[in-house]
């Protein structure tokens, strides 16, 4: 029999009999692995643990631990939830069942759903599950896979589609049989906890001209155990959710007449201005330079940039003047016409432009979210000019940037990806390459581990996004650094060098904080409510125990006022602990109260959010202290050691 090489991530090269597949493999390393495994890179293909492997290979097994074999993972359970429904309901027609960042759904032909059908389809699939039915491929020519499919136009249409060449592959699991790329996990017995959580309607294909369908959203875990945690996270999560504690503290608000935009009120409107002056602040210590810019463009701008051709799905088109404009997406090419209005030698590299103008894409409306997925939005969005020789010193200050932001600021962790060149690019694939060069190096001189996210760039460069996680361990895309050399030759944008001669600049798209909607939804979640003093709506409250105090409170409040602090008075005609509850409730950082003995004191009694009790304090030095949690941004009180987020 001949024999083949496997050689795995440690190094290690190990023979074994032409045909053999991934599992063979995981099951000789041990049986902890082979139990894990849930499917394989074989040559960098993802492929089925029970596929066999032909020639030498590079093998990595892939589990849990790993995205893509959770990938796997949530696939096959949305085949398993598929199969469970018809079961129940073997009139309905499939679509399809992609998975999400933390699970799956599958969209369906048929009548809307209830809870209690999900209860039977959860039933079914523990079933099915329990039978352990091995999960096979099936390759097929297109004219099989139409006669096996014959009978579900939405199968047929993708086959004929996106079906390349003449090879279609479903999946096979007992009696069911579904259209699918795959991979999948060897069997059914391999998905040992899962729960169905939403249902809603979605159109085919996102087009509201193509037939209703109904979808089911599910989660699936390889142990109860991970289910049970998970359930409670999302216990967690639902009291944090942003739309619910932002329409608490009169954050912000939507209304139909414009779907994804937000409205924000004045509480919300003073944490969004925090955090921009925060950023202008910093740029002015980093070299930056803000420009503001209009909204609409003819779309020749765009169709010189690469967005009418990449992009215009996503954008909003209107007519003017006979002709066709958009408003922007992004602010790249406005810049760009910027750029070429003043700039002339090399001696003005690197040039930095930062800008807030508002930008709207054509987001599908089933996918908005409150602040997190939006169609109207603002971004600390900056693009920086340099020369090729500046693009490593560049990138190396906006990680130092990113990394004061996340660490010092806000404290939250990162992961950080390195995307790479896409299938729908633009430009040179020899550019590309320097490109994604470029990143990886400054990531390593940093000593940044990364992720390579392949085909994940952007149309026009690869870049470097930075995933953060919240205070329940959920990871949000924020950040981004892309690396361009393609829109500034499209523009011809030029510099005169050193040399004397004419040079196309490399443009650096960043943005930190992204899009400012996203990121205080973000930090809601995060926080809780609870923001730090510098950014809470309403940072002190004070409180008068009865009406004699009122003149000396007043006092108080005039006195953080004229220091600019948000201050308010409570001189309502209620008992302390009842206004104390509220502002609590409210989540003000510093309840402070004034009675008898305060006012004989020139005192405050002070109170923080984390309901402790830190007595008299002189007003004058109360002011200081609060003063200066402001000024260093502070996550915590200067009197509280812990804020319980």
């Amino acid at each position: 029999m001949q024999k083949i090489t496997i050689s795995l991530p440690d190094g290690s090269k190990k023979e074994f009999e032409k045909g053999a597949t991934a599992l063979e493999v995981a099951k000789s390393i041990g049986s902890r692995l082979a139990d894990a495994a849930l499917a394989a890179k074989v040559n960098g293909e993802l492929v089925d643990l029970t596929r066999p492997i032909e020639t030498n290979a590079d093998l990595k097994i892939l589990t849990w631990d790993n995205p893509e074999g959770r990938d796997v993972f949530y696939h096959s359970s949305a085949h398993l939830m598929a199969n469970a429904v018809l079961e129940v309901r073997p009139k309905a027609k499939l679509t399809i069942g992609p998975t999400t960042e933390d699970g799956f759904y599958y969209d369906f032909e048929t009548e809307p759903f209830n809870p209690d059908d999900l209860k039977k389809i959860e039933e079914k699939m523990e079933q099915l599950q329990k039978k352990d039915s091995q999960i096979k491929r099936m390759e097929l020519s297109k004219a099989e896979g139409k006669k096996l499919f014959k009978d579900n136009k939405f199968k047929l249409e993708i086959i004929d589609e996106f079906v390349v060449g003449d090879k279609v592959t479903a999946y096979q699991q007992g009696d069911f049989t579904d259209l699918c790329r795959g991979p999948h996990l060897p069997s059914t017995g391999k998905i040992k906890a899962f729960k169905l959580t939403k249902i809603s309607s979605s159109y085919w294909r996102g087009d509201a001209k193509n037939p209703v369908l109904q979808r089911v959203y599910g989660v699936a875990f390889p142990s109860k155990k991970q289910l049970e945690d998970y359930l409670k996270l999302l216990e967690e999560a639902e009291k944090r959710d942003h739309r619910k504690i932002g329409r608490e503290m009169d954050l912000f608000m939507f209304h139909e007449y414009s779907p994804g935009s937000p409205f924000f009120l004045p509480n919300g409107t003073i944490i969004y201005k925090e955090l921009m002056q925060f950023i202008q602040g910093e740029y002015n210590k980093r070299g930056y330079k803000e420009v503001i810019t209009p909204l609409l463009y003819d779309k020749s701008l765009w169709e010189t940039s690469g967005h009418w051709q990449h992009f215009k799905q996503n954008m909003f088109i209107l007519n003017v003047d006979d002709r066709e404009f958009a408003m922007k997406p992004m602010n790249c090419p406005s810049h760009l016409l910027i750029f070429k209005n003043g700039i002339t030698s090399y001696k003005d590299l690197p040039l930095r432009i930062a800008d807030f103008a508002p930008l709207h894409r054509n987001e599908v409306r089933g996918t908005l979210g409150g602040l997190t997925r939006v169609r109207k939005m603002s971004q600390d969005d900056a693009h920086i000019f340099v020369a090729p020789e500046q693009i490593e010193s560049e990138i190396s200050h906006l990680l130092d940037f990113f990394k004061y932001i996340y660490t010092q600021v806000f404290d939250f962790s990162y992961a950080v990806n390195l995307s790479t060149r896409p299938d729908d690019f633009m430009g040179d694939p020899k550019i590309w390459d320097m490109a994604e060069k470029s990143l990886s190096r400054a990531l390593e001189k940093k000593g940044i581990k990364f992720v390579v996210k392949e085909k994940e760039g952007a149309f026009y460069g690869p870049k470097i996004d930075i995933d953060v996680k919240d205070a329940l361990g959920r990871s949000w895309q924020v950040a981004t650094i892309q690396l361009d050399f393609q829109m500034p030759m499209r523009f011809e944008a030029v510099y005169e060098g050193s040399d004397g001669r004419k040079h196309t600049p490399v443009m650096i798209h960043r943005a930190l904080l992204g899009s400012l909607e996203r990121f205080i939804g973000v930090m809601i979640e995060h926080f809780a409510g609870k923001f730090p003093l510098w950014l809470s709506p309403v940072q002190v409250s004070i409180l008068t125990i009865a009406d004699r105090h009122k003149p000396f409170a007043e006092q108080v409040f005039n006195k953080l006022k004229e220091s600019g602090i948000r201050a308010e008075l409570d001189d309502r005609q209620e008992s302390i602990p009842k206004k104390v509850r509220e502002a609590e409730m409210r989540h003000i950082n510093y309840i402070i109260v004034v009675g008898d003995k305060e006012l004989a004191e020139n005192s405050v009694n002070v109170r923080t959010m984390d309901n402790a009790v830190h007595g008299m304090k002189k007003v004058d030095e109360f002011l200081s202290n609060i003063k200066v949690e402001i000024q260093k941004k502070m996550l915590k009180s200067v009197y509280s050691s812990k804020v319980d987020y």
